[in-house]
């Protein structure tokens, strides 16, 4: 029988942040078996350990309850954790997964708040967001463009999942607007989206709030992304809106009664790093 693990990551307790499941032997398992799991799960991602590559990476896969995705940043954050507290890092704490975009570096330490992990992503890629796709977010949402944070341009990021980025200037309109959960998936799935959509608004200097749209299964907003973390820290620094190298904050999940808190350090090249901690839920 297979043995599901279940972490909350980006949160230091059980009932906050983003649940996840964890496989930690799934090297036997189709792909039809781990779509299963996924489904029966029901998070918004369950995490496969399938073996270990020739340079001794750890291979991972990632599946929604409806479809394989390429990476998931709260998944990965909750493996690693995982796999840390059963012996399965290195003596610093290092752990490298071998993901279908590629490797992912990890350290994982411990401190006062408990265990968390950081991974590394891939090089990220920034491009604009075409109009129609904007039209298309803000009529879902309720919203046009006089909605929008005019010092932060809408964009496409991708730092392992491509996510259309758009920030809201006024924090009440964050906070309140509303969407049909399969008009969202409809939209998605004819854009080629295969994770989240973000909304987002500035908070005091080096914070953030977000609100990630992924309606799956039971799910309509993700309660913390860390793939789509990774591709906001990729955003501000692509229009060089923060200082680099840097560090964010983003809060996400409150709107879903799960809140967590993803540290975003941003550096002046390369694969932008986010972590958190994870707790076992059960």
């Amino acid at each position: 029988m297979t043995q599901v693990l279940r972490y909350a990551a980006f949160a230091t307790s059980a009932g906050g942040g983003n649940p996840a499941g964890v496989v930690l032997d799934a090297g036997a398992m189709t792909d039809a078996e781990m779509q299963r799991v996924a489904a029966d799960v029901d998070f918004a991602e369950t995490a496969f350990v399938t073996g270990e590559t020739a340079d001794g990476a750890v291979a991972i896969r990632y599946f929604s309850p409806i479809a394989e995705v390429p990476f998931c940043g709260h998944a990965t954050i909750a493996t690693a954790v995982a796999l840390a507290e059963r012996g399965r890092a290195d003596a610093a704490g290092a752990i490298r997964f071998a993901t279908p975009v590629g490797p992912v570096d990890i350290a994982v330490s411990t401190d006062a708040g408990g265990v968390r992990a950081a991974f590394t992503s891939v090089a990220p890629r920034v491009s604009d967001l075409p109009g129609a796709d904007l039209d298309g977010i803000l009529t879902l949402v309720g919203l046009d463009q006089d909605a929008l944070d005019d010092a932060l341009p809408p964009r496409l990021a991708d730092a392992g999942n491509p996510h259309p980025v758009i920030v809201l200037e006024d924090r009440d309109v964050f906070d309140g607007f509303t969407f049909d959960p399969d008009a969202v998936r409809a939209l998605m799935d004819e854009r080629g989206w295969p994770a989240t959509i973000t909304l987002a608004h500035r908070l005091a200097r080096g914070r953030f709030a977000a609100r990630n749209l992924f309606p799956v299964g039971r799910i309509t907003e993700d309660p913390a992304t860390g793939s789509a973390a990774a591709a906001f820290g990729a955003y501000l620094r692509d229009l060089g809106a923060v200082p680099v190298p840097g560090r964010i904050i983003i809060e996400q999940g409150a709107h879903v009664g799960r809140p967590g808190e993803l540290t975003v350090d941003i550096p002046a090249e390369g694969g932008i790093v986010v972590s958190g901690y994870a707790v076992a839920m059960e």
